[in-house]
């Protein structure tokens, strides 16, 4: 079998069909659960006190996962040693991409005391990311009044759009944009498929596990015209999704260079 290019490497890692991915992990039987879903380093004692000094300690872009497997340019060797060898650090993958704002935070930050919009800010963050990673999301970042998840198929499955559609749901739900009392911070939603690149970009110091693309922006400026307790979605996830295009909701959104005849699901 020929060897692999890094890319390749990189695809089918990401893509959930490197033969690493299935083989069976020698950290597995080093004490104690839960433990990194890709290296399946321990992270609670006796077998943590170790493994964190050397960097296998959950990783904040979801806590399944392991820093080492993802914040170092080499992936752990135990994964897989070819990828040590070149400067490709990602691959274009399928994915599916969530992007969602606070709407009118501007505002917010003019009226209310600055204690309690940081307060408010940063309980929309704990609750995002807990949604996201019990999605199987990698939060790739919060940035301003926004947090932006990827749903990659090595962890997501093969159902991502699903997931990504699942995750949006939720985070409405959570956000209590589905209660009786309304909700009490208001979010837009804008979700996409597709292929994209994703890998580590960035210089030694600075590094960073991300997405870059069109279909990453599509997503990011669908979100920017979702209103409160709507979520925004392109034809190509709803479908993949199994959400009903036939008689759904559309939006006609132009979006820097992109026309886009989205779906509308409403809260």
């Amino acid at each position: 079998m020929a060897k692999l290019t890094p890319e390749e490497e990189w695809h089918e890692f990401l893509s959930g069909t490197h033969p690493h991915l299935h083989h069976a992990k020698p950290f597995r039987f080093i004490p104690s659960s839960p433990r990194c879903r890709l290296c399946a380093a321990p992270f609670r004692a006796p077998g943590s006190a170790i493994f964190k000094r050397l960097g296998f300690e959950p990783w904040e872009k979801n806590p399944n996962l392991c820093k080492r497997c993802f914040t170092s340019i080499q992936l752990h060797a135990a994964l897989c040693p070819t990828m040590h060898e070149s400067g490709v650090h990602g691959a274009e993958v399928d994915v599916s991409m969530l992007f969602a704002d606070i709407r009118g935070s501007s505002s917010l930050a003019r009226t209310l005391p600055t204690m309690e919009f940081t307060h408010l800010m940063n309980r929309f963050y704990q609750v995002a990311r807990q949604v996201m990673i019990d999605h199987d999301a990698i939060i790739e970042k919060f940035v301003g009044d926004e947090v932006v998840a990827l749903f990659l198929p090595f962890l997501a499955g093969s159902e991502h759009p699903v997931r990504a559609l699942d995750a949006a749901t939720a985070l409405l739900e959570a956000t209590g944009h589905r209660s009786a009392d309304g909700p009490w911070v208001p979010i837009g939603v804008g979700l996409h498929t597709g292929t994209s690149f994703v890998g580590i970009v960035g210089s030694k110091g600075a590094l960073d596990f991300t997405a870059l693309g069109d279909r990453v922006n599509i997503a990011a400026h669908l979100a920017s015209q979702a209103a409160a307790g709507e979520i925004l979605l392109t034809e190509d996830l709803a479908r993949r999704a199994g959400h009903s295009v036939d008689g759904a909701k559309r939006r006609a959104v132009t979006l820097k260079g992109f026309d886009v005849d989205a779906l509308v699901v409403s809260s």
